[in-house]
């Protein structure tokens, strides 16, 4: 039983005051007010978990320029060129007149997120000595079965 559920029925069927209600469970007495005025209009589903996502995302980047974005990835990718986040920020503002805050990290969620699921996730080695390379970047590590390190990013903002 969850503690939503708990809390509404101590209050409701067994009529205990919501001073009472709140110190027993230990919980806010503006949140036993929330939960009483959600049963009373909802019933049932007040007991059900709710999201705690915004209804909107007023900041969000806007639908045409996210695929904008995806289409010069693309066209990028596919002459050979960069096409990182900063690069392409700067073919946004000098080719499409479009300056948006922080075009940077845009991009890269924008292509990150649109990426088909099969495209293995961006990673960052930590470690970038490969064997039979003369050059360590770190010899005191040299031949000491270091791992590489791989950060992976998901689209929430999430790490792997």
């Amino acid at each position: 039983m969850s503690k939503a559920r708990l809390v509404i029925t101590a209050v409701v069927l067994e009529g205990r005051p919501v001073a009472q209600v709140s110190r027993d469970y230990r919980v806010a007495r503006s949140w036993v007010y929330e939960l009483l005025t959600r049963y009373r209009v909802h019933g049932e589903a007040a007991f059900e978990p709710r999201s705690r996502r915004p209804h909107s995302s007023p900041h969000a980047t806007p639908g045409p320029v996210v695929e904008l974005i995806v289409e010069l990835r693309k066209d990028l990718t596919a002459r050979g060129l960069a096409a990182g986040a900063d690069t392409i920020a700067w073919h946004l503002h000098h080719h499409h007149d479009m300056v948006a805050a922080r075009a940077a990290a845009t991009a890269h969620r924008a292509r990150s997120c649109a990426s088909s699921p099969s495209t293995p996730p961006a990673t960052t080695s930590h470690n970038t000595h490969e064997p039979g390379n003369d050059e360590r970047p770190n010899p005191r590590n040299a031949g000491s079965g270091v791992l590489d390190v791989l950060r992976h990013h998901t689209c929430s903002g999430g790490r792997i």
